[in-house]
């Protein structure tokens, strides 16, 4: 629901809680005042046009402070007259809170504090469904967890193979037996032997294909004649 209102010859649209400035009124801050001059009272798809006010409406507010608005400077001159006039303004100021607005016994405050209230209740009824379906989540991912406890101490998880460190490893060789260390030793003998047969074949094969140098001829010269 909102109303507009006339005070000072100007003319002000408010609601429950707005609060305006207005022309200086003779009301002490912290009381209490009624503004009977309502053109216009709207609530929903229903408005109430006045002529020139709206009968049986009033809009209460609550007087906050008295302050002065922004000064205002006023020159006047008169062209080849040699005329100036300045002077400068501050308007005084009412600050209002709008605290109610009523029509045909139907109050604005009272039906937004209802409001309000069927709000909160809506909103505390949620969250303590928020809070109950939380508890039956934990209560049911405890079960769950109980459940799977003693399958997992039955079935153990099997275990990847740990690596052997580098002392380890020595201590295995050294611990092999006799024989097995003779045909290591007499694999990696033969390795070699290959390896110097192999040296030597692609020697012998390099001097096979390198051409052979053939001697030069000496020239025979008129005094060996």
């Amino acid at each position: 629901m909102y109303a507009v209102i006339e005070t000072g010859g100007k003319q002000y649209r408010v609601e429950v809680g707005t609060e305006l400035e207005v022309e200086l009124l003779d009301a002490e801050p912290g009381k209490t005042i009624t503004l009977d001059r309502v053109l216009l009272v709207a609530d929903g798809d229903d408005a109430s046009i006045g002529r020139p006010i709206v009968s049986n409406a009033a809009v209460s507010a609550e007087v906050l402070r008295q302050a002065r608005g922004d000064k205002v400077i006023a020159f006047k001159y008169r062209p080849k007259a040699r005329r100036r006039v300045k002077k400068g303004h501050r308007q005084e100021l009412t600050i209002l809170r709008i605290s109610d607005i009523t029509l045909d016994g139907k109050s604005a405050a009272k039906v937004a504090k209802k409001a309000e209230a069927d709000a909160r209740t809506e909103r505390m009824r949620l969250e303590e469904a928020a809070r109950e379906q939380a508890a039956a989540d934990a209560e049911l991912a405890a079960k769950l967890a109980a459940r799977q406890a003693p399958k997992a101490e039955a079935e153990p998880g099997t275990e990847t193979p740990a690596k052997t460190p580098k002392k380890s490893r020595a201590r295995s060789a050294e611990a092999e037996p006799p024989a097995k260390a003779e045909k290591q030793a007499e694999a990696q003998a033969d390795t070699a032997k290959g390896k110097k047969r192999t040296t030597a074949k692609a020697a012998s094969s390099d001097a096979d294909e390198a051409p052979e140098t053939k001697p030069k001829r000496t020239r025979a010269t008129k005094k060996d004649e």
